[in-house]
């Protein structure tokens, strides 16, 4: 979806459309995956040189309470932003070679139901990764312990 949707979804949601907000969403769009708010701040500041990272943060806060961003943490010590897209999706990430698979959301419903059923725990299973070996590393990995 191009920005202009989400932007859609901001004014419906009753939220003013500032140039920074079309910007940071513009920013985020044109990126066609995961990006930091660090490289959303250096693309905006392009166009619009005075914009602070506050204003950055605050309007991804924003974007991801609206949940049309999805924050992701990789384990490289920051939150990685993608907009968000149907269907949802998760990542494998291979901590050896840092391979990256995603995932469809569906392979979490049983997850999810037993998580509301058994403990009464609504999870937000929205987007997330999950660390481990991929089958290539494990293949490896299982064979040196022979």
């Amino acid at each position: 979806m191009h920005h202009t949707g989400f932007l859609d979804e901001l004014r419906e949601s009753g939220h003013r459309l500032t140039p920074q907000r079309e910007m940071i969403l513009s920013a985020i769009c044109d990126c066609q995956g995961h990006v930091t708010a660090d490289e959303i701040l250096k693309r905006v500041r392009k166009r619009y040189p005075y914009i602070n990272k506050s204003a950055v943060y605050r309007t991804l806060d924003l974007l991801v309470q609206l949940n049309l961003v999805n924050p992701t943490d990789f384990g490289q010590g920051c939150v990685e932003y993608e907009m968000h897209r149907h269907p949802h999706h998760h990542h494998l990430l291979c901590r050896n070679c840092h391979t990256m698979v995603e995932v469809d959301e569906r392979i979490f419903a049983t997850l999810e139901k037993t998580l509301r059923t058994d403990y009464g725990f609504v999870a937000d299973l929205d987007h997330f990764a999950i660390f481990g070996l991929c089958r290539k590393c494990s293949a490896k990995s299982s064979k040196s312990h022979h």
